[in-house]
């Protein structure tokens, strides 16, 4: 999903912001900006699979693990929104003024959930009028012409505020916050340590202590070398989702036409 998402933002950008310097040389390096073009719709179809693929792993845990949809999606891990991310949005306004104590977070904090249905916007909208520019003969069979210019639109704004929102605001919740600084790579790993775990998620904690479940969790770290090899990966993408909102900003403020 890193691999493709940074794909489709390097190249979706160049082609974007095509009159300027660091575009052209980007493509270049891409060999062209048609072969830009071809590595965009590759990374898109590798970003297509991974959301098919995680529609059919929730599928298959709602019958191997919830039993009814009701469970899975109304349950207490729910990717919903509901009254405790409202009550934790307050809260966390409060502590960042000083006028209360840190959130108890549960499994899923509030904008962890905004980051997940983000995608999921992300994927009908900026995912169909993809399609649309990329099959238009296949579309207006169906589509007024005038479609084709919408969709272009859309798909280009929609993809500029992806880019701009990953690279900034889920930069910033996910590696930037001065308890995860300068890199979280629990995403890599699926572990963290358990003073970790305390701190981030103290109602889920607090939970499975209680029901005595909290051992089954526990595994042994990985040995340094999958660390380092996570670090660098994750160094890597870091540096080029930062060089992009860089060159976005530049491009938006001096350059735009």
């Amino acid at each position: 999903m890193i691999v493709s998402f940074i794909s489709l933002a390097l190249t979706g950008m160049t082609l974007k912001f095509s009159y300027t310097g660091w575009a052209v040389v980007l493509s270049r390096i891409f060999g062209g900006f048609e072969t830009a073009g071809f590595i965009h719709r590759s990374a898109a179809v590798v970003m297509f699979g991974v959301f098919f693929t995680h529609l059919y792993d929730l599928m298959r845990r709602k019958r191997t693990e919830f039993g009814t949809w009701k469970n899975l999606i109304l349950g207490p891990h729910t990717m919903l929104f509901n009254k405790k991310d409202l009550h934790d949005f307050i809260g966390n306004l409060k502590w960042f003024l000083g006028l209360g104590p840190r959130p108890k977070y549960g499994r899923w904090t509030y904008w962890e959930k905004f980051d997940y249905f983000a995608v999921f916007w992300g994927m009908f909208a900026i995912g169909s009028t993809g399609l649309t520019l990329w099959f238009p003969e296949i579309f207006t069979l169906i589509f007024p012409g005038w479609l084709i210019n919408v969709a272009t639109i859309i798909h280009s704004d929609e993809a500029l505020l992806a880019t701009g929102f990953i690279f900034t605001v889920h930069f910033f919740n996910t590696h930037l916050r001065p308890e995860k600084f300068p890199m979280d790579i629990v995403i890599f790993t699926g572990r963290m340590t358990l003073e970790e775990f305390k701190h981030d998620k103290p109602a889920e904690y607090e939970a499975l202590v209680k029901s005595g479940e909290l051992e089954k969790y526990l595994v042994e770290p990985y040995q340094p070398i999958v660390i380092r090899t996570v670090r660098i990966f994750g160094w890597i993408a870091l540096t080029i989702g930062f060089s992009i909102t860089v060159w976005i900003v530049y491009a938006m403020l001096f350059v735009y036409r």
